[in-house]
């Protein structure tokens, strides 16, 4: 090797450059490094494989609705630690920490909007608060948006993104599947239309109550849809499950979902829906 300066041929002594952080994704699927501003750009989809990352409710809501037209309701619920719950970490700091980091005070946004015109009820989980669970107050809002699609006579949208009920709640989780059914039967009873959006993932007890319950169900790409998950259904009844049949390609073969939209065509699709009902 040759010296030249302080450095020698094929290395350097100089420090590199450093790279700003967060210019870079990794895609879970494909797991190839992805230019971030290419996914923001593509709507949060992964340009190479189309993986759908998961989106903040808020995010979502600006994506679907007309600029300006949300009128957010019952901002101001926030859950209560009635049960004085601790695990790993208190119940209350976990909710606060949560609160901190997303700007909202639980996991669920609702509201009246417009989709391409068309007045709506949207409802929408937020996955990055406590992974979009279902407690006291997301139920009281998916069954009150329920009851305000009922009374406007709007259909109502709600997206999921959940990974269940959540625990730190007990039965008062619980009791939120019987109440948002409860609520969406209403609605269904009295002839308004409920379009129900999957995303990934759509768990535990609120797959096993409103999320399943629309009259039209719509999934996005590759989206984790079920009860509980593969490993879990492994060890209860001992039987080997078909590779992806939790995803909603297989459900949509199997009749569980009725179409799967790609997230740059859910507008689109929503409106299409809502037209060919007649609402």
């Amino acid at each position: 090797m040759s010296k030249n300066g302080n450095s020698w041929q094929g290395f350097s002594l100089k420090k590199k450059r450093d790279v700003p952080e967060g210019l870079w994704r990794r895609c879970p699927k494909c797991e190839d490094m992805i230019f971030a501003r290419s996914i923001e750009d593509n709507l949060e989809v992964c340009p190479e494989c189309q993986h759908h990352f998961r989106l903040s409710a808020s995010k979502r809501v600006e994506l679907l609705c007309d600029e300006g037209s949300f009128e957010e309701c019952l901002a101001d619920y926030a859950p209560l630690d009635a049960l004085e719950f601790t695990d790993s970490k208190i119940y209350a700091d976990r909710l606060a920490e949560y609160q901190k980091a997303t700007g909202q005070k639980d996991a669920a946004i609702i509201g009246k909007a417009h989709i391409k015109g068309r007045s709506v009820v949207l409802g929408v989980l937020d996955p990055h608060f406590m992974m979009g669970s279902m407690g006291s107050v997301v139920g009281e809002k998916i069954a009150a948006a329920a009851e305000m699609a009922l009374e406007s006579e709007r259909p109502l949208i709600t997206v999921s993104c959940s990974g269940g009920a959540r625990m730190q709640e007990g039965v008062l989780s619980l009791t939120q599947m019987a109440k948002t059914s409860a609520a969406v039967a209403r609605l269904k009873d009295a002839g308004g239309l409920f379009i129900s959006v999957l995303a990934d993932p759509t768990t535990g007890g609120v797959a096993a109550s409103f999320a399943m319950l629309g009259d039209i169900i719509v999934a996005e790409p590759g989206a984790l849809i079920g009860f509980a998950g593969p490993r879990t259904i492994w060890h209860t009844i001992k039987v080997e499950l078909p590779e992806g049949f939790q995803r909603a390609e297989f459900l949509l073969e199997h009749g569980f979902v009725d179409c799967i939209t790609p997230r740059r065509e859910l507008r689109s699709e929503l409106a299409r829906l809502i037209d060919y009902c007649g609402k």
